[in-house]
Order: C-alpha cells, then structure tokens, then sequence
C-alpha cells in the first residue's frame, strides 16, 4: 500500500506501508529464490497475447512502461540480467536479493519514507467517491491525496498475500472475482509417483484427456515431487485442469519421446535389447531416459529388473512402448494457495481506467498488479504485469 501526497503521520511525501517488519518477502522467493524477473519477448502484441482475453486491456499500460523499460531499469542501475528457457530472464546473480536491493536504493533515492510492521485493515471513505485515509490495526489514520493499492493476491500467504485487499474493494463497491491457485504444481494418485522424487524431463508431450477426449496438448518440462508433478509446463496447465475437474476425472498422458513414433520407439527399444541381450534391464535402462523412469514404466509393464533382456516377451517390450509413448498421470487435484505462484481472480478490468491504472469507482486510488484479474502463464509474466501497472500507477500518482 502506497499513500501519495501529505500522510499526516508522517509529513512524507511518498510514504509506503508494508503488514511485514521487512520488505519483499514474496519477492525474494521467487523463481525459487532467483528471481524471473521479466519475459524477454520485446513484441507487445506477441507479449501480451499470453494473457489470453485480457490482452485488450493491457495495450495502452504497456505502451507506458513495457519488458524493455523493466530491462533498462535494472541494468541502469548496475544489474545484470539473462535469458534462460522460453525466454526467462533472471538477474545473472541468480540471486532475488539483487532484485530487492536495485529497488530497496530506488526507493532511499527517492526519499520514499518506509513503515514495516504496519498492517492495514481498511480505507477511510467519506463521500464514497474518494479515499482521505487508511486504517492501520494499531488505529492509527494515515492520510493522503492519492493512494496504490499493491496487495497482490492470495498466493503464499505466509508472506502477507492473505486477500486483504479484495475486501476492501468490494467493500468501496467493486467487482471481485473470487480467487483460485492458478500457476500451481499438479497432485496424483499414482502410487508409484514417490519413486520419481527429483527427477525431471524437458521436451516431454502432455495430453489433457477428460472422458477419454482430448481437452489440450502442451510440450515442455516435467519436474516429479513426492506428490504428484511440477515444473513450468506443469504450473501453465493446472488453472485449465483446476477447472476441469468441477466436471470430471482428469488424466494427463506424457510422451516422453516426442520425436519419435511408436514404431520408431519399439524399434530404439528393440536395439537396445539385442545389443545388449545378456544384461539385465536394471542395467541397460540408461540408454533411454534417466534410470528411475524406465525402472518404473517397465515395472507398470510387467518386466522386472533382474530380467535378462533376451527373455523379455514381445508383449511386454510392446507394453513399455505404450508407456514410453503415453503414460498416464491421474490428477487428484492442484495444490492450495499456499504453492500456488499465483492466483485467479480479483478485480474487474472493466472498473479499472488502464491508462492510468486508477479506479472507475474511486479517484484517488490507483490499482496494481496481481489485485487484477488477469490470468498469465509462468516465464515472468506475473513481475512483469506487476513491473508495468505500478510503474504507470506510480507516474500519474506523483504528477
């Protein structure tokens, strides 16, 4: 929450208050503690078509402050930065903390005046149209000309990230969309999932089969944990299955050969067994994928370790096959708020001016970030989204 113009507390005249005793708790566990700071896409039209129907209202925001600004910003004060995979880029520190630090300096550059500690529970609206105030829980009343509400959320809540903030738009007349998890990992039933803690597999084909119909197709990484799967294919496709499963079973098919066909994979598969007929399959199973896999598709397809190669049964090389080519995932669910990158819902877009990134209800107070109902992949759409709506807030706040 940002209060912009005289706070009576404080005489500042940019004064920021955070619920946390320090600053950037979210922040500094992103991307797993490294930070993906943006979307190298440099194409705004390209960009924004990742963020689906909002797209249309994203156009004159970005055309304000886009992922070039954000690059300039960071390197202009001494950080540098790579691009990764579907074009992530992260601080080459590989370390959030370079993040936090470029803008806890913007911040003491700009004489921002800072209180910790200082949760908020609520607005001070009078006429209805505008906002004199803020409540604190300790019953101070912080006062301003314009106010940035910068809440975010639900996702992480051990951060702050509790949903505060749609209460207290709804409660000055705004839509809010419920919020869900949206970039969440993916629970399974499958009791052999454990066995495969750790390990994962990039250019892997996903099937979203509901009723035994085909809802979607995806090509990415696939991370195996404890409980089900991960990684960022895996968290672009669990708001879609999350919505799936109001209607239904869930089954996700992974192909873990993509390239080839299944009579190109039989015959791989073939090869490998007649040159190395003597082995056992617990120690060919390397030539293939990562040992761990293959021991446990060929476990699901009757073959035990110790097997000799040559005594496999054409039946059971042909069930490895099938695996090797589509094996099935059975969702139980998605995990809560609590793993979630982010979450669906918020705001209205309708109710928000975004050239400005003010409310259509109350004119003094300006919108950011994920307290926007907008739904976004993972590849640091959600910073930049973030990057962007506050950037622009910031700049009509302070004229």
């Amino acid at each position: 929450m940002m209060a912009a113009g005289t706070a009576a507390s404080s005489g500042a005249r940019v004064l920021l208050l955070e619920k946390n005793a320090t600053l950037g708790k979210k922040l500094l566990i992103t991307g797993g503690g490294r930070c993906n700071v943006t979307n190298a896409e440099t194409d705004n039209k390209k960009l924004l078509a990742k963020f689906g129907k909002s797209d249309k209202f994203l156009f004159s925001v970005f055309s304000q402050w886009d992922v070039g600004d954000t690059l300039k910003f960071f390197h202009d004060r001494g950080m540098g930065t790579k691009i990764e995979n579907e074009l992530r880029v992260f601080p080459t520190s590989n370390k959030a903390q370079s993040v936090w630090n470029v803008l806890s300096e913007y911040m003491k550059d700009g004489k921002v005046s800072i209180l910790t500690g200082s949760p908020v529970i609520g607005f001070v609206n009078s006429n209805k149209k505008t906002i004199s105030g803020v409540k604190l829980a300790n019953g101070d009343i912080i006062q301003g000309k314009k106010f940035i509400l910068a809440t975010g959320g639900k996702s992480h809540p051990e951060t702050g990230s509790t949903g505060d903030g749609f209460e207290w738009l709804r409660s000055l007349g705004h839509k809010v969309t419920d919020t869900a998890p949206s970039l969440v990992p993916i629970k399974l039933s499958d009791p052999w999932i454990k066995k495969l803690q750790g390990v994962s597999l990039s250019k892997v084909r996903f099937s979203v089969l509901q009723n035994d119909k085909r809802q979607a197709v995806h090509k990415g990484k696939i991370l195996f944990t404890h409980f089900g799967v991960s990684g960022p294919t895996i968290l672009n496709m669990s708001n879609q299955i999350r919505e799936l499963l109001e209607y239904g079973t869930v089954v996700i098919t992974a192909d873990f050969v993509p390239n080839l066909d299944h009579k190109r994979t039989d015959t791989a598969i073939q090869n490998i067994f007649k040159l190395n007929r003597n082995k056992i399959f617990k120690n060919i199973v390397t030539h293939f994928l990562p040992a761990s896999i293959i021991l446990v598709l060929g476990g699901l397809a009757g073959i035990d370790e110790k097997t000799p190669c040559h005594t496999i049964s054409r039946e059971a090389r042909l069930r490895l096959v099938q695996f090797l080519k589509a094996l099935p995932l059975h969702v139980s669910g998605v995990l809560g708020v609590e793993k979630a990158i982010v979450t669906s819902g918020g705001i209205a877009l309708e109710e928000v001016d975004f050239k400005t990134m003010r409310s259509r209800k109350i004119t003094n107070l300006y919108l950011t970030g994920d307290i926007l109902n907008i739904v976004r992949p993972s590849g640091g759409y959600s910073l930049q989204l973030c990057w962007t709506t506050g950037a622009v807030a910031g700049k009509h706040v302070i004229k």
